[in-house]
């Protein structure tokens, strides 16, 4: 069967009754029909004196067109904590529009371990994305109406850009303001999708509404004539822009086939964005289970690095364990196996591959956390594999299990529900990778040679004006944000292996001084995705019944 079909032929739980069966009473849910619903802030109020509980961190290998399946393994791992008898939650990232209709599909999980309404999730939910898109553009409207009415601030220079949720590779280079009305002045500029958005970074960061209105407000969205920032209050859009973002701040709840509780909040993409979901949903989950699994997007050196880095430092956080996720498959397809044959035996590939894995647990002992391998199992992986793979494992040290989540639901991942349920108990000392006092090009290349590997980094005249401009306007003790392919630990997303040494190239820094991190953007990323020859949009429908197919 098909993801969608699994997830039709359960009948789900009202969510109202499945969250108060979670600790949170009626008065808190707001009900978006039977099976989705936000939860208030004014719960913290109720649960603030409850104990945290153990924060687990799902990650991967560098992602490859097959798929590692880290979210169906959360969803796995939240319902087999349940199954014995842990009190769980998992708090996950919201899906974008951009991917569902593009190439990657959706992000709810597979086979027996979905969150549902699985459609809803991925389109448009609750209505968070379309309120940051709202936002971030009601901004740009409000600058370039300032300059229009007589620009009394002096702008020169307008560094904001608007997005959209879709991938649209037409619009990374366009020309505004060509209407010919008198005082239009046109400029090139250029979109970003909204998952990439400073507005979604904010609202993951954001402590509560009033460090949102805080750090709306300190936007930087361009220069004047004397070459002084411009922000975001300076043209009062902070209020009109929190009111946007009211219902947005709230976490979503929706459950997983097995009727558990998950909390969805926020979608920043971890390749050109911070890859993480909200610390109010994190920080929420934490005071109601005893066990809250969150996830961090694509690959370890992406998504786990600016977990730790930006949003452990950020809210105070820290992992009790990390989970990094792969696949036989994958690793097979690191170590040079042709795609087309992936699925026979090959020990060379397997063993070529592991490097990959290998170094992403090296990577995140380095932060000092405790972490375990959770190898999603195909039935096409052989005993030899499996074998190989766990032997490899066991002389490094680094324990490991199978999980069958996705055919079997919570029940296919026991094994690791109680090993982490273990090495959660264990001591550790979590550290960061760099220090805020910094300079930026060395938070840049801490993290190039520590995380990627890398021989050194190499800064484009462009970026090293820009780093000397956030010098100048006292803005260089912020975190990084690497923008990266998620392809491969290097910045060519063709060089998978990485045998040869390589250096990281910047091309550009952005400063987003809302969020409060600095964007270093390597090699070819881009900050609007494009659709593949073939986008999953040409299969979404609906049928004659009038359900949705071809989500995947």
């Amino acid at each position: 069967m098909k993801d969608i079909e699994i997830a039709r032929s359960i009948v789900p739980g009202k969510i109202i009754n499945i969250a108060k069966d979670n600790g949170i009473d009626e008065e808190y849910i707001e009900c978006y029909g039977n099976y989705k619903a936000k939860v208030s802030s004014n719960i913290y109020n109720k649960i603030k004196d409850n104990k945290n509980g153990k924060l687990i961190l799902v990650t991967a290998i560098n992602p490859t067109p097959l798929g590692e399946g880290k979210t169906t393994v959360s969803i796995g791992l939240h319902d087999a904590l349940k199954k014995i008898g842990k009190k769980s939650l998992a708090v996950l990232r919201e899906p974008s529009m951009g991917p569902v209709f593009g190439m990657k599909g959706g992000a709810t999980g597979g086979g027996h371990a979905q969150i549902i309404p699985m459609e809803d999730i991925n389109l448009h939910f609750t209505g968070d994305i379309h309120a940051i898109t709202s936002a971030n553009n009601l901004l740009s409207a409000m600058i370039d109406n300032h300059i229009y009415q007589g620009n009394e601030l002096g702008i020169k220079r307008v560094i904001w850009r608007r997005c959209l949720d879709v991938n649209d590779r037409a619009l990374r280079g366009i020309e505004i303001g060509k209407s010919r009305e008198k005082g239009m002045n046109p400029r090139e500029d250029v979109f970003d999708i909204t998952a990439a958005s400073e507005i979604m970074a904010i609202l993951c960061l954001a402590e509560d509404m009033d460090d949102l209105k805080r750090r709306l407000g300190n936007i930087l969205i361009g220069y004047n004539e004397s070459d002084e920032p411009v922000f975001a209050k300076q043209i009062k859009a902070e209020g009109a822009m929190t009111v946007l973002l009211k219902d947005a701040m709230k976490p979503n709840l929706v459950q997983t086939l097995e009727h558990n509780l998950v909390m969805i909040h926020g979608g920043p993409f971890a390749n050109i964005a911070h890859g993480c979901n909200s610390i109010v949903a994190t920080k929420m989950g934490l005071k109601l289970a005893d066990y809250i699994i969150t996830e961090a997007g694509f690959g370890a050196d992406l998504g786990a690095e600016k977990f730790l880095d930006i949003k452990c430092r950020k809210a105070g956080l820290k992992p009790d364990a990390v989970c990094v996720v792969a696949t036989i498959k994958a690793l097979k397809y690191h170590g040079g196996q042709d795609i087309k044959t992936i699925t026979d035996e090959n020990l060379v590939a397997l063993k070529n591959g592991m490097h990959n894995l290998i170094q992403h647990v090296e990577n995140l002992r380095k932060y000092g956390v405790n972490v375990i391998v959770g190898i999603n199992k195909y039935i096409t992986d052989t005993d030899k594999e499996i074998e190989l793979l766990q032997d490899t494992l066991k002389e490094k040290n680094i324990p490991m299990s199978l999980v069958e989540a996705w055919e079997k639901g919570g029940e296919g991942a026991i094994d690791l529900a109680e090993k982490i349920a273990q090495l959660v108990e264990k001591d550790y000392d979590f550290k960061f990778i760099y220090d805020l006092e910094d300079s930026i090009e060395n938070k840049v290349e801490k993290v190039a040679k520590e995380i990627y590997g890398a021989d050194g980094v190499e800064f484009s005249d462009a970026a090293k004006r820009e780093i000397e401009n956030i010098k100048r306007i006292g803005k260089g003790n912020y975190p990084v944000c690497i923008a990266k392919t998620q392809y491969s630990f290097s910045d060519d997303p063709k060089n998978l292996e990485c045998k040869d040494p390589f250096k990281i190239t910047v091309k550009e820094i952005i400063l987003k001084n809302g969020a409060e991190f600095v964007v270093a953007i390597t090699g070819k990323i881009f900050t609007m995705p494009g659709l593949p020859k073939k986008p999953a949009a040409e299969g979404i429908d609906l049928d004659e019944n009038g359900d949705i197919v071809g989500i995947f």
